[in-house]
């Protein structure tokens, strides 16, 4: 009888008894329980299993896994507790079952068992009696069944397979026609050589194999040949295998543990291995290896990936698309309202903050005045640590469309409002929570945005800063104010617009503009005025009923501009109003100097605006600035004021040009981050950049686009990168060198219109965006959109250098065009003029004709007499 057939019948001898694979593993077999379901046993009379809620764990301390674990499982709870929490949450309470029981029960701990494996189909069970708590308590060490085990369990049975007689039933047949059975005898060889031929040394040589190559070719032996047979196979069904288990049961814990102790030689056989030859010739041969590879590993780095350094220069498809970071949107604050403009914290990674204004008509807003009245729009900071709640809310006296870090103290933000007033926070007192270190204690300089919340409500609600200074009413803007931006720490402006040295270590004067055809320069420093009364600093501080940081307490309410520029128009003889500016582009970087700051936060109340006797003007300083207006105007201005000769009166000088950019309201104007003399411009359904001082036409302007442009940013990192966001809720990347036809990728972000993009440097380059639904994404900028190709600036460089040669001569030839124009309309002007020739009459033409018909034959006469005929 063969081997295999054997253990066929063995294996299916053995397939009755669960989990028995191997015939020689000896295995428990339990009779399964009676149960309610599958896994679940039966509970007694005198427990009761409950489901308790992770409130009620933690009120009555018994958390599962944590205050009961396997190890200690049980649990005394207070009738009186128990009792009171049923009164308390009535039909609520997790102990509303077996409310009777426990009200019936005699004494004053009740037993509260965690049931981890789910023996009665809940996590806990109860002790209904005081018997059985006793019993459940002191469990005998004993085998001896647990609390609640049914009675008519078997007992377990340890049985081991017992070998059987073989009973053939014809398979070895089968078996014996398959087997292999040798047909000849073996073949024997034996192969010697001479023993003086053994260790003999062998010497090789070089052996050019051109002629004494033999190939060995295969070919057919016509003698010899396999004959293909058909082979028949059997297969045996057999019954369908099921996988049992079988679970001892949980007597009693026992603390054990286990000690390793390492295995290691004893002193002398370690003695003996470093005495040994074998390891010192061990050591001499791989000493040289190891070395040469130390070398090598400190000479150059062996895990770099050459494929990644190449670049652009890698085969295969390059990813350019953004891919979405995070979204931040919060149901409290956004619903219903957009985002006006956003702003990275200069200093502090990872914190974000976004403007919400109301999404409404002006119909609508005046519908619902009282209701908007009531509720005060908020500025949020968002985290990347926490995209579900925002970090710190501003509070605002208006809906705010524009608003700005100072770049000298980045705990100072100022904020131009919808009904033109300008607004200035201090964040100082919650930079802690922003960088992540929330403190315990400390005054707290926040405010809830509901009156009557309770105290403890508002130490876990989100910290409102209410704002330090408002400007004057009367004095600010009549319109919303659309653009807002500090003047740098290098250089201040006087009340002639004249550009002074700035002696303070900071910066202290912005700059705003509204469609109310003016911008205004303001001054956070205090006016030169008598001292103010202590009576009146005690007054305002006893007024103060949010406890506001009193940094610019002297600005609050009697805040007024330093300089107010107006937009006239060019052309005097027009009946339109002045040009209306919604964002402008100050030349304020052509003169840069490091200013040592201090690491103490400034005291902007005791400063003061410079003195007009003695003033140090900056020379050779670019005062000029680019404005783009609502008709799509781009004009080119001087913010210092004129005087006049007769009255004395200070006035604005008129632009010195201006052009029609666009065929919309300009929604952009910056300056590029590497080209400093180059602006971009957005508006309408095209994009256009411009040159400083070249004001004939556009450098370079984008076709006309199927969806209207809303806002544009410079890359921050690459020169020729540009990032156009439209109304469809599309991003279009404009790569000036791959193609300034078209853009090198459009993306959809949002569903809705992006209203505001604004670009973060870091070590992982993001983009904030944010749309028309009041969510704001961050999107991850692919590699090859932040990382520069070589000499990328240079070539950006030249190629607009050739743009503007072009447009040089374009228009050195259309002013060519029009010079030969005007010549042409003007002699044809003066043929008109010049007086009309009597016209002869027929007789005279004819008698004329006549003479030169004469002169014609006598002519012919005279060439004929020359050649004789």
């Amino acid at each position: 009888m063969d081997t295999s057939s054997v253990w066929r019948r063995k294996n299916k001898a053995l397939s009755c008894f669960p989990r028995l694979n191997n015939p020689l593993r000896f295995e428990m077999v339990i009779k399964k329980r009676t149960s309610t379901g599958p896994g679940v046993e039966v509970h007694p009379d005198y427990i009761f299993p409950l489901v308790l809620t992770s409130a009620t764990q933690e009120l009555f301390g018994c958390r599962a896994d944590e205050d009961l674990t396997e190890a200690s499982p049980y649990k005394l709870l207070n009738k009186e507790d128990v009792v009171q929490d049923m009164k308390t949450r009535a039909a609520v309470s997790d102990f509303s079952p077996v409310k009777q029981f426990v009200l019936d029960y005699p004494d004053d701990e009740i037993l509260l068992v965690f049931d981890r494996e789910f023996t009665y189909g809940q996590s806990f069970y109860l002790a209904l009696t005081p018997e059985a708590k006793e019993r459940i308590l002191h469990t005998p060490q004993a085998a001896e069944a647990q609390p609640g085990e049914v009675q008519g369990q078997e007992e377990l049975v340890v049985k081991s397979p017992e070998p059987q007689a073989w009973i053939p039933l014809g398979s070895e047949l089968e078996i014996e026609e398959d087997s292999t059975k040798f047909s000849r005898d073996k073949l024997r060889y034996r192969v010697s050589r001479a023993r003086r031929d053994f260790g003999a040394p062998v010497s090789f040589s070089d052996h050019v194999a051109v002629d004494d190559v033999h190939k060995c070719v295969s070919f057919k032996d016509e003698k010899f040949t396999i004959k293909l047979m058909e082979k028949e196979c059997e297969v045996q069904a057999i019954p369908i295998l099921s996988n049992s288990s079988a679970q001892t049961q949980w007597e009693y814990p026992k603390n054990m543990c286990t000690q390793y102790e390492p295995r290691g030689f004893s002193m002398e056989e370690k003695e003996n291995y470093r005495q040994s030859e074998k390891l010192r010739k061990f050591m001499n041969t791989v000493a040289p290896s190891v070395f040469r590879a130390l070398q090598q590993n400190h000479i150059m780095d062996v895990f770099v990936d050459d494929w990644r350094t190449l670049g652009e220069d890698v085969g295969g498809k390059v990813d350019t698309h953004l891919k979405e970071y995070q979204s931040f949107t919060d149901l409290n604050y956004s619903k219903d309202k957009t985002i006006s403009h956003i702003n990275w914290h200069p200093s502090i990674n990872g914190i974000v903050a976004v403007a919400m204004v109301e999404r409404a008509s002006l119909e609508e807003r005046i519908d619902n005045s009282t209701k908007l009245l009531l509720k005060h729009p908020l500025i949020l900071f968002w985290s990347f640590s926490d995209p579900i709640k925002p970090q710190l809310l501003l509070e605002c006296p208006d809906d705010v469309l524009a608003f700005e870090f100072c770049p000298s103290d980045p705990n100072i933000i100022v904020g131009g409002c919808m009904n033109g007033l300008v607004v200035l926070w201090d964040i100082s007192a919650h930079v802690d929570r922003l960088q992540g270190t929330r403190p315990s204690g400390g005054r707290s300089t926040s405010v809830s945005t509901e009156t009557f919340d309770l105290e403890e409500k508002r130490k876990n609600d989100v910290p409102v800063v209410h704002y330090c200074a408002i400007s004057a009413i009367e004095s600010g803007h009549k319109a919303p104010i659309t653009d807002v931006q500090w003047l740098p720490e290098t250089f201040e402006v006087s009340r002639m617009g004249v550009p002074l040295v700035n002696p303070n270590t900071a910066c202290v004067q912005l700059v705003t503009c509204a469609p109310n055809c003016s911008l205004m320069f303001w001054d956070i420093r205090a006016q030169r005025v008598g001292v103010q009364p202590l009576s009146d600093k005690k007054q305002r501080v006893e007024d103060n009923p949010y406890s506001v940081l009193d940094t610019f307490s002297h600005l609050n309410l009697t805040w007024k501009p330093l300089l107010k520029v107006t937009l006239p128009r060019i052309d005097s003889s027009a009946a339109r109003l002045p040009y209306s500016p919604l964002k402008f582009s100050l030349q304020h970087n052509c003169r840069d100097r490091l200013a040592e700051r201090g690491e103490t936060p400034l005291d902007y109340s005791n400063l003061r605006v410079t003195s007009a006797k003695n003033p140090e003007p900056l020379g050779d300083f670019n005062t000029k600035f680019y404005v783009g207006t609502e008709d799509g105007e781009l004009i080119h201005t001087d913010w210092k004021l004129e005087k006049d000769n007769d009255s004395g009166r200070l006035f604005s000088c008129k632009p010195l040009t201006y052009v029609i950019a666009h065929d919309g309201l300009i929604n952009t104007v910056q300056r590029s981050p590497f080209f400093k003399d180059i602006i971009l411009t957005v508006g309408g359904w095209t994009f256009a950049l411009w040159k400083d001082g070249v004001m004939e036409g556009a450098l370079m302007q984008s076709p006309c686009s199927e969806t209207k442009y809303t806002v544009g940013y410079w890359s921050l990192t690459r020169p020729a990168v540009l990032f156009i966001g439209r109304a469809d809720g599309s991003m279009e990347v404009w790569d000036l060198l791959e193609k300034s036809h078209e853009p090198s990728e459009v993306q959809n972000i949002t569903i809705d219109s992006i209203t505001c993009i604004k670009p973060f440097f870091s070590k992982l380059h993001f983009l904030a965006l944010s749309d028309d639904l009041g969510t704001l994404h961050v999107v991850q900028i692919p590699w090859t959109l932040y990382n520069p190709s070589s000499n990328e600036k240079l070539k950006i460089g030249k190629y607009l250098e050739k743009e503007v040669e072009r447009l040089l001569y374009f228009m050195k030839r259309m002013e060519m065009r029009g010079q030969e124009k005007n010549s042409m309309e003007a002699e044809e002007q003066r043929k008109k003029m010049e007086p009309m020739v009597g016209e002869r009459t027929m007789e005279v033409k004819e008698e004329e004709d006549r003479k030169e018909y004469g002169r014609y034959l006598a002519q012919v006469k005279v060439v004929l007499k020359e050649l004789r005929m």
